[in-house]
């Protein structure tokens, strides 16, 4: 037999390859759906290319490519007999589980057993071998198959990236000695003994003294008094106040002088009148800041939490599984796959775009976006439970490992496990779908409209109209205009006096601001910082703008609840706003130049040398560089060196501390990194006097003071430029454009394609906070019905809305609610259920469809 067995794999053992380092073993997902080993068909793994297949594709891979040996990979999940006894079944240890798969976290371990099936399979007569059959099988097909079986997920290295070190168990810890003084320390209004820092406080576990911190393993400043207080009483152990949740919390040990575990911390905090092990939980883990106390209720009403909801099953409503802080993804696909233009152009095209994938189809966003719409679409996954079924045939949602390992590639926030900004991630993929929709329908069109603004020169009341392209409209927030402002007042001079008398803080007030207020603040003029006047040939007062040139076929909505903390950390404003079901814009329409006004000189600004570089043009360098100091001082306080400081914010182009910081992170393992700034050098060609008219040459060329900023961060020249150029010079946005377009074409290449990539590109700052230097402008007298843009009428009816919990975007969770078949659901993670009572006024992005009549 084993003679047998080695003369029908000859032929195909050229075929035949042992993974190798670096090499990704997809056993665990098919490659063109949901399919797993759990599935009724199991899953193929190629012999070759090691990418897995469910029963429906397999035979399109081999027709395809000619591989005709698979590993056909079987996980049975059984419940276990009545009486058996309890306690999971060690997986490692027991012979009938050998796959290094995930348990099925659907199934307690104590309930159910694993039993795993591996065999070769021939195709196309679907000849099978049972595997292990080490003795039949020639040497290097043994070898393989091992391989293959012991192989670890191809996403294990990007979950288990970290820069955090083993934490060690200090070894005061079991033996330290709490003084019996009746230390009670507050919830809240923490500030320390010595001097007036409300930040980084320390409880000292000995003596309960609350200390500030220097500079310790997270960074964060303060005047060292909890270090001083252990050199005057060797008081060894402290934690950081605002760390602790039931899970732990920060634990530093001045002796040891490194960040510490202290397993019985429980004990030594209660000692001190805190019950950890009772405190609830917030933000997913992360506890709120000093000053606010936790809203539970948010999650709940959020969450319809209290409320009996009907799950459902079925076509559409296929949930989600958390990878873990993965719900700003599944919210936005979410609502994007209950588009039809989304539907049609992935689902619709779904055996076009399988046909003709490459050979690689985990890396082809197309063919992942049509697995991910199928998914959700069909009702494959998403079924209802029932008595009768076999345990393995209940699919409990979706996990879109593979989806978001590619949309994230390259991108220094979403491919991490980190919370992140639902609406940043919605413009980045925005920007996916247009690089990869070329050629073939865009579906991104539906949000694509035009934006005019009207900028005036307050001198002469010139006036220059210009057009850009965005994908949603951000509404601000005005405070000052809320309906419950005596009740906000009353509450925060509650709040200051329980902080001065060390009293836990009154419950929280939510300020209630009227939507037509957020959108009277949208359109109220803005000033231009640094505006010039092309008129007065000089630097004026301007004001700006913004309307509607065309309206989108679908039109989203963030309300900016978000902004930065002291410490650079994203907040959230607590606000209720009453966003209607319908809305009407048409007010908004842009009107373009009117009769009497006079337009601005279409001249560009000169290029402006400092004094110090006009003075000095022998050496063509910038001696004393304008550099924001606050930012620096910000930088320097966080305790990294000065000069990585100034050569963080110069580097950066002034544009704040959080960006800079930023730059520290990626540059500081670099060897010059503390070395002193030294400037770069101005080209020749931009030695100009600052009074000559700007030539053609110098529009087609940014500055090269930007060129050399962004150079200097790593970047090629010619990325650069292309970034520059299609940015309109604006650096932040530059800078955006170059993470966002990571696999740009060759330099001549990429140039011929600059305007149409300005045109394209989404604008992150949106049209109510728009940069003074506006981007991807298009010309006022464009033809407004081409396919890129869909204009209609501004009215519409809201049918989506994503619903941000937590204290800011590094943190909490996200669900959304949809509106389908005229009722309510909401979309919870794998959950989808009838919603009972939609939260529209707690929402963070709303999305609304044009009604087809008005």
């Amino acid at each position: 037999m084993a003679t047998d067995l080695g003369e029908l794999l000859v032929p195909y053992m050229p075929t035949i390859r042992v993974p190798r380092t670096g090499d990704r073993v997809f056993k665990s997902e098919c490659a063109f759906s949901y399919d797993s080993p759990e599935s009724e068909g199991g899953l193929y793994v190629c012999m070759n290319s090691f990418l897995g297949f469910g029963r429906e594709h397999v035979e399109r891979h081999y027709r395809k490519t000619g591989q005709s040996v698979y590993m056909h990979l079987k996980r049975h999940v059984k419940e276990k007999a009545t009486g058996a006894a309890g306690g999971a079944i060690p997986r490692r240890r027991n012979g009938k589980v050998f796959l290094d798969l995930e348990l099925n976290r659907d199934f307690n371990g104590d309930d159910y057993e694993y039993e795993d099936e591996a065999k070769l399979v021939i195709f196309p007569d679907h000849f099978e071998i049972p595997l292990p059959n080490i003795e039949e099988l020639p040497a290097l097909v043994t070898i393989a198959c091992d391989a293959i079986l012991n192989a670890l997920s191809p996403y294990k290295k990007q979950e288990s990236d970290s820069w955090e070190e083993e934490i060690q168990v200090s070894r005061h810890a079991r033996s330290l000695r709490q003084q019996e003084n009746e230390v009670r320390i507050p919830p809240s209004g923490w500030k320390c003994a010595k001097c007036e820092m409300r930040e980084n406080l320390w409880l000292n576990l000995t003596d309960g003294s609350v200390l500030c911190g220097k500079w310790f393993f997270d960074g964060s400043g303060g005047n060292g008094h909890a270090l001083e207080h252990y050199k005057e009483t060797n008081f060894p152990l402290a934690v950081k106040l605002d760390t602790i949740t039931p899970d732990g919390a920060d634990i530093y040990s001045f002796d040891e002088e490194e960040a510490v575990l202290d397993p019985h911390i429980s004990e030594h905090l209660l000692h001190f009148g805190i019950d950890m092990l009772q405190m609830q939980r917030t933000e997913n883990g992360h506890h709120t800041d000093n000053h606010v106390q936790p809203r539970v209720s948010d999650w709940e009403v959020i969450q319809e939490a209290g409320l009996k909801l009907k799950p459902v099953y079925g076509s559409g409503y296929t949930g989600i599984k958390n990878l873990g802080n993965s719900c700003y993804l599944s919210t936005t696909m979410q609502v994007l796959f209950s588009i039809p233009e989304f539907q049609r152009a992935y689902v619709g095209n779904l055996q076009r775009i399988f046909d003709y994938s490459p050979l690689d189809p985990t890396q082809d966003f197309n063919t992942q976006m049509a697995k991910l719409g199928h998914g959700l679409l069909s009702g494959q996954y998403s079924k209802p439970p029932m008595k009768s079924e076999l345990i393995e045939q209940l699919q409990r949602g979706i996990s879109p490992k593979m989806f978001k390992a590619l949309v994230s590639k390259g991108h220094p926030e979403f491919s991490s496990n980190r919370q992140q900004d639902a609406h940043e991630f919605l413009l980045h993929l925005i920007n996916q779908v247009e690089r990869n929709s070329s050629g073939s329908e865009n579906p991104s069109d539906v949000f694509r409209f035009l934006v005019e603004e009207r900028v005036q020169c307050c001198q002469t009341q010139k006036v220059r109209y210009t057009q850009r392209v965005d994908y949603l409209m951000q509404l601000p927030v005005p405070l000052e205009a809320a309906s419950n402002r005596e009740e906000l007042i009353a509450y925060e001079s509650k709040r200051k006096e329980a902080e001065e008398n060390m009293r836990p803080p009154p419950e929280p007030v939510r300020a209630r601001i009227p939507f037509t207020a957020c959108l009277q603040a949208f359109t109220e003029p803005e000033n231009v910082p640094d505006f010039w006047s092309s008129a007065l040939q000089a630097k004026s007062a301007g004001v700006k703008t913004s309307r509607f040139a065309s309206f989108p076929e679908y039109m989203v909505m963030q309300i900016k609840k978000f902004t930065f903390g002291v410490d650079w950390v994203p907040k959230k404003l607590d606000v209720s706003v009453d966003v209607p079901d319908f809305l009407d814009l048409n007010r908004l329409r842009a009107t373009g130049l009117q009769s009497g006004e006079e337009e601005l000189p279409d001249l560009t600004p000169p290029i402006v040398i400092p004094e110090d570089t006009r003075d000095n043009t022998t050496n063509n360098s910038l001696e004393s560089p304008e550099i924001d100091e606050s930012s620096v001082m910000q930088l320097a306080e966080m305790g990294f060196p000065l000069e990585a400081c100034r050569k963080a914010v110069y580097y950066t182009g002034n544009m704040g501390a959080e960006m800079a910081f930023n730059w520290i992170i990626a540059h500081m393992e670099e060897p010059d990194f503390a070395e002193p700034l030294a400037v770069p050098t101005y080209m020749e060609s931009d030695l100009l006097s600052p009074s000559l008219p700007t030539t053609s040459a110098l529009d087609n060329q940014p500055p090269e003071e930007s060129i050399s900023i962004l150079t200097s961060m790593g970047f090629p020249r010619h990325h650069t430029i292309q970034a520059l150029k299609a940015t309109n010079n604006n650096l932040e946005r530059a800078l955006d454009w170059i993470f966002t377009h990571p696999d740009c074409e060759d330099e001549s290449e990429a140039m011929s394609d600059t305007a149409d990539m300005a045109d394209t590109e989404p604008n992150n700052n949106s049209f109510s906070n728009a940069n003074a230097h506006s981007d991807s402008t298009l010309s006022p007298d464009q033809d407004l019905s081409s396919p890129r843009v869909r204009d209609g009428p501004g009215r519409y009816e809201l049918f989506a809305f994503i619903s941000h919990m937590g204290a800011s975007t590094m943190s909490g969770h996200y669900v959304c609610h949809i509106k389908k078949e005229g009722r309510w659901l909401i979309y919870n993670d794998h959950k989808v259920c009838l919603s009972e009572r939609p939260p529209k006024d707690l929402g963070y992005m709303y999305f609304y469809r044009r009604l087809s009549s008005c």
